[in-house]
């Protein structure tokens, strides 16, 4: 059936070009997660290494320290503004011509209910029509990417789609309409794309809010949300955004990574994934420490494989991008508050829900208030093996940000007993930290131990340590083993792991 209503030119029953049918460019198709993880490593086809993009040539001169301070100095201030050049440029300018007269030939309504492939079947004769009146000739080429562009722009996210299905994007980073950066491989670098002006692309963050049930507006500025494949959104417009609407796009793996595909890549020494995973088997509380963009949501991903599929789990986050494997996996997600300020639902609130919904763990996307309170009375009162993000710099002052947030709240305790509460609860803290050369390492694998006097005691079971930069800028370390028992070597034991256990932290 023809959803759409033309104003002139062919009827319902035009022919349509003879030259095949077009198919949208899309990104590879992600993989379901694999089977059991746990206990053999080596199970797991270490991925090979990406080609390097560095032409052959002569080796790279190290310069010294001042030199690169002089550098970065002397370096370009300048504002830099994505433009599009050549055969992109070309689409983009006959598109905004072709655009406004498809629009008065579309049904918007009709058009919504179709497929992407459908609308590409639809739009097809529409745009030769368009072409003909514009006195436009285009070749095979350059019909197909104005048929993507096309509908990329009235059901995708317009210039977006296109860094979308790239798997080598894990971040895209829009500072208003002329200005895109996105991170490859651990590195920022200006992306070719460009909105048509500051209307377009905060009609692109509207759709992509509104998908959610969230809104952005003049009253409320900033949301968060998240994309059809778990990727994680932050919008944020004018007054508050001075240089136009603002996304940051936090994409996600198609293929779930597990904690031997991060063993392979170099995150993690195998000692030290084989302590990862018996944590997670064991049930142990675990809380993982970094900052921002250092891994902290994937290494709790790749974490909660390990959890056995008869458990019950609950995660609790602001915006839903945790995907668990486990098929007894229940997601709660926060709600913002309406238009009055009211209405709305918190982390906190999410938790103490959770706790009357039987749970066997209770996962949390990241601590950041009074809610951590609430998480550690889970974690010892029958909830062993929950999870948590937080974001700190070392593992003792996640310790310290813990007992600061929960003081935050209204629960009138002194800070001995939150510190006690803390240490019965917590049994490691993972430190996952992003470096300058773009690689995301586990620095640390920290017990906590318990109390002496008013201090929290803690136990270092691994550690990296930095011994040398490459002279192309890639950081040399090693991953350490402390030698020491593990104090959660009991826990261990109680599911028949501590012979492992003993074994790779030694």
């Amino acid at each position: 059936m023809n959803a759409f209503g033309k104003r002139n030119g062919l009827g319902s029953g035009g022919q349509r070009p003879s030259f095949g049918v077009a198919r949208p460019m899309k990104g590879g198709s992600g993989g379901s997660g694999g089977g059991d993880q746990f206990p053999p490593v080596d199970e797991i086809e270490t991925p090979e290494a990406p080609p390097s993009d560095e032409p052959s040539g002569p080796p790279a001169v190290q310069l010294g320290a001042m030199d690169r301070l002089n550098n970065r100095q002397n370096a370009s201030g300048d504002a830099a503004s994505s433009k599009t050049e050549g055969f992109e440029a070309s689409v983009h300018r006959i598109k905004e011509q072709v655009l406004p007269r498809l629009l008065e030939r579309v049904d918007p309504e009709a058009a919504a209910t179709l497929g992407k492939d459908e609308l590409a079947e639809e739009f097809r004769p529409i745009i030769s029509e368009v072409l003909a009146e514009l006195k436009i000739n285009l070749n095979r080429r350059e019909t197909f990417a104005l048929e993507k562009v096309l509908v990329d722009e009235l059901l995708g996210l317009g210039p977006l789609e296109e860094l979308l299905a790239d798997p080598a994007v894990s971040d895209i980073m829009v500072n208003g309409p002329d200005q895109t950066f996105i991170e490859r491989k651990g590195k920022l670098e200006l992306a070719k794309i460009q909105f048509r002006d500051e209307e377009h692309l905060f009609q692109i963050a509207q759709r992509i809010v509104n998908k959610v049930g969230r809104r952005v507006d003049q009253t409320t500025p900033l949301a968060d949300a998240r994309l059809q494949d778990g990727s994680r959104v932050n919008v944020i417009i004018p007054p508050l955004s001075l240089r136009g609407t603002a996304i940051s796009i936090r994409k996600f793996s198609e293929k779930p990574i597990t904690l031997d595909m991060m063993r392979g890549f170099g995150s993690m020494s195998e000692k030290m994934a084989t302590v990862l995973k018996i944590a997670g088997a064991s049930r142990m509380n675990v809380v993982i420490s970094g900052g921002t963009g250092s891994g902290k949501t994937t290494m709790l991903n790749a974490l909660s494989k390990m959890i056995d599929p008869g458990e019950r789990v609950i995660t609790i986050e602001d915006a839903a991008e945790l995907r668990l494997q486990q098929p007894h996996w229940l997601p709660l997600e926060t709600r913002p508050p309406n238009l009055e300020g009211q209405g709305a639902i918190t982390i906190r609130d999410l938790v103490i829900n959770a706790l009357r919904m039987r749970p066997d763990r209770i996962i949390l996307g990241e601590i950041r208030g009074q809610e951590c309170f609430d998480l550690l009375a889970a974690m010892n009162t029958g909830h062993d093996g929950s999870m948590a993000t937080l974001h700190s710099n070392s593992p003792r002052e996640c310790l310290a940000r813990m007992e600061n947030m929960v003081m935050m709240g209204d629960i009138k305790i002194p800070k001995e007993a939150i510190s006690r509460q803390i240490a019965d609860s917590v049994d490691l803290i993972v430190q996952v930290k992003r470096l300058r050369d773009g690689s995301r390492r586990t620095t640390n694998i920290t017990e906590v131990i318990g109390m002496e006097g008013e201090v929290i005691v803690t136990q270092e079971l691994f550690k990296f340590e930095y011994l040398d930069e490459t002279a192309d800028g890639k950081i040399v370390g090693e991953y350490r083993s402390m030698g020491l028992r593990p104090y959660t070597l009991d826990k261990a034991k109680q599911f028949g792991f501590d012979q492992p256990y003993l074994e790779a932290c030694l």
